[in-house]
């Protein structure tokens, strides 16, 4: 592969550590009322939840609106200049998200999101800038070792958060820490992309309109896509619904029903991210080379579905451990090859735009379930949306089913 690509690997990995140190905290600003980071008075955890439900969502509604239009600038000016602001605008985000929790100011932590997301367009960027430089065979091994970078952070990332958020580690550090640690790193990275990297969209088109509002017309602008590309967005609308429903309120169950600590939460996203690696480096590699993308997804959404909902059963958090695997290598497979299949489908000049009205599609499904998941935690309990994301997991798998026929797909 490139030498320019294990570069974005490192970006990836920087970016990916600076989201992994925020894991365990934020549940306790307001969805753990036993928590000395609780920003509401301990009587107000029902409000709590509802509050982490709009704090989770308005990430992704933001995206929701700039995701197309970072891809559609990143087609007409090239992937350098956007990711320098999108990583630009993480930082920022994080430093406001700091200062927040410093005064204990609950809107500005909703502004701070709300930054982050406009100009979130790290991966999406990152992900066309590989696009552009790997060939449609060797695709796939890019995006699992992109895959296998998400899962360095995840091992990195939450572990760091939880020590850095724990004042046993040292009297000063508190919820604020990780944030600023968190933005650091993100200014690090904004740095290092401005010095070292090298534009790598080599069909930049000058003539492309932005349309400012086009996040809404792309709802639509499905129906004008190719049948592939129109089913393989509803999946990914409804996985990435599923998802988000299962990690807006798995922290909280992790901590009602077995009483983890903000420690022992990292270190099980720790371990998490172990079996994610182990599954790009090896897993995804190994399989790519034997079965189709196709294949593979089709094993791949029902197994994360089932997983999903065995994390429910078991009254002992050992049996936790047991399950990850089943859990992080089907979503390790579903990762690397849904992204290389996507690409594998769209032509170089609209990849940018289409990984960008994808990224559109799955903010739409991570922004709706953070809004309903915390009434439903206030309804039933912490459990409530891990349920419901069974459900929408399982029904990406059959729509999956349904619509993909275990075809090779002629490369663009």
């Amino acid at each position: 592969m490139p030498k320019k690509i294990w570069f974005l690997y490192l970006t990836i990995l920087i970016d990916m550590i600076g989201i992994g140190v925020l894991i365990p905290v934020i549940p306790q600003l307001l969805g753990e009322s036993g928590s000395s980071a609780f920003l509401l008075d301990p009587s107000q955890e029902k409000l709590g939840f509802i509050l982490l439900g709009f704090l989770s969502a308005i990430y992704p509604i933001a995206m929701f609106f700039a995701a197309p239009i970072l891809g559609a600038l990143s087609d007409k000016y090239g992937r350098r200049p956007v990711l320098l602001l999108s990583i630009l605008g993480t930082a920022v985000g994080y430093f406001l998200f700091t200062w927040a929790i410093v005064i204990k100011n609950i809107p500005l932590l909703f502004f701070s999101r709300l930054v982050d997301g406009l100009t979130g367009g790290n991966i999406s960027t990152v992900q066309a800038s590989i696009t552009d430089q790997v060939d449609p065979e060797h695709r796939a091994k890019a995006f699992g070792l992109m895959g296998a970078t998400f899962g360095i952070g995840f091992i990195l990332g939450p572990f760091i958060g939880g020590k850095l958020a724990d004042p046993q580690v040292l009297s000063w550090f508190n919820a604020s820490t990780p944030f600023l640690f968190a933005g650091i790193l993100a200014f690090v990275n904004f740095l290092s992309i401005y010095l070292f990297f090298v534009e790598t969209n080599m069909h930049i088109d000058k003539e492309r309109v932005i349309k400012f509002f086009s996040s809404v017309s792309n709802l639509f602008k499905i129906k004008k896509l190719n049948h592939e590309l129109r089913y393989l967005l509803i999946v990914s609308f409804l996985f990435n619904a599923g998802f988000a429903f299962f990690t807006s309120f798995f922290n909280v169950y992790l901590t009602n029903h077995f009483d983890y600590s903000v420690g022992e939460i990292g270190n099980f996203f720790g371990y998490i991210g172990i079996c994610s690696i182990l599954t790009q480096l090896i897993v995804v590699r190994f399989v790519s080379n034997k079965f189709s993308h196709i294949s593979i997804l089709r094993f791949a959404y029902p197994a994360v579905a089932i997983a999903t909902v065995l994390y429910l059963l078991p009254d002992q958090s050992w049996w936790l451990f047991v399950i990850t695997p089943f859990f992080a290598i089907p979503n390790g497979l579903q990762m690397a090859n849904f992204s290389a299949l996507l690409a594998k489908r769209t032509p170089p000049t609209e990849r940018g735009e289409t990984l960008g009205i994808s990224s559109s599609f799955n903010s739409l499904g991570q922004a709706l379930p953070p809004l309903l998941a915390g009434f439903i935690a206030v309804a039933f309990s912490s459990a409530a949306p891990i349920w419901i994301a069974g459900f929408f997991l399982l029904l990406a798998a059959i729509v999956f089913w349904v619509t993909e026929k275990d075809v090779e797909v002629p490369s663009v």
